[in-house]
């Protein structure tokens, strides 16, 4: 698959695919913050997501148009657990900003 001008049939995802890349919504301090400040929601995705798979995954299953995506990858840390030492995952977080106009509300409760 060419990055520089994909055709049709390429720009194309699987939707199966679409339903497993978003694996939870990060509700935190920090993500609030960003959401209120430049329209964002922040998501946990799959190691291997790409920008692209993540905003046609946020489109189809939130019906909402995506301005962009910025992804960062946190490497997990190494922790203690009293003799053993055990190591966190990393995570792979997805900052979707939405066009001007669009919402999207996670905390369950009725608009």
């Amino acid at each position: 698959m060419s990055r520089i001008n994909p055709s049709p049939a390429e720009r194309a995802f699987d939707e199966g695919r679409l339903m497993q890349v978003l694996v939870a919504p990060i509700v935190s301090e920090k993500a609030t913050m960003v959401g209120e400040k430049s329209n964002a929601v922040t998501f946990k995705v799959l190691q291997n997501a790409t920008k692209p798979e993540i905003k046609a995954a946020v489109e189809l299953l939130f019906k909402v148009e995506v301005k962009g995506v910025s992804v960062v990858n946190i490497k997990g840390k190494t922790k203690r657990f009293g003799k053993t030492v055990g190591r966190r995952d990393n995570v792979r977080k997805a900052y979707v900003m939405l066009k001007p106009g669009q919402e999207l509300n996670l905390s369950g409760e009725a608009a």
